[in-house]
């Protein structure tokens, strides 16, 4: 059983999985799926200050609140009982490319040559990680959610604005990865 939750799951089981969770929130509860919404329920719960847009009832949400937990304890079960010990295994030419940027540790899913606390005051790393995750938090309150409830739920739903964003999402994401990101890499 270990062997199988530690290999990926093919896209044909993993794929119908996850949009079942569509229809299974629409029928148990008439809820949406989205993961950044439950930071606005977490700010609501935890600061009663005067701020319109945190004064809603979000005790309705809680559900949300459990979802991102049960999450949180999922990835913390699966660091500590399902991970691989072996280093990550990267196409050869990808390995080749990263090199040339200075990325040659590939142990932990996120390279570690570029993602650690001495990085974060560099340039390249600041700019990866507080200017990146400013944009991300930005580009998700912007676009009125993130990329699970536009891709997952709003097109499920046939929404106009989710297709838009989507769409947006994924040239933001070519743009980034082959224009932008060997710029930031190579400083």
């Amino acid at each position: 059983m270990i062997a199988f939750l530690t290999e990926p799951w093919p896209w044909y089981v993993a794929g119908p999985l996850i949009g079942l969770t569509v229809p299974a929130l629409l029928i148990i509860g008439n809820k949406s799926f989205g993961i950044s919404s439950s930071l606005r329920h977490i700010c609501a719960s935890c600061m009663p200050a005067n701020i319109p847009f945190f004064k809603y009832d979000w005790k309705k949400e809680v559900w949300n609140l459990l979802f991102v937990l049960g999450i949180f304890v999922g990835g913390i079960i699966a660091i500590n009982v399902l991970s691989n010990p072996n280093p990550m295994e990267i196409n050869p030419k990808l390995a080749t490319e990263l090199a040339r940027y200075g990325i040659t540790n590939f142990d932990n899913l996120v390279p570690v040559d570029i993602m650690n606390w001495h990085s974060l005051f560099t340039l390249k790393g600041f700019l990866i990680m507080v200017v990146g995750g400013f944009l991300v938090g930005f580009g998700t309150r912007y676009a009125g959610g993130c990329t699970s409830g536009h891709a997952i739920m709003g097109l499920s739903n046939l929404q106009l604005p989710s297709l838009i964003a989507t769409v947006s999402f994924m040239i933001g994401g070519f743009i980034m990865a082959n224009l932008i990101l060997p710029i930031i890499l190579s400083l």
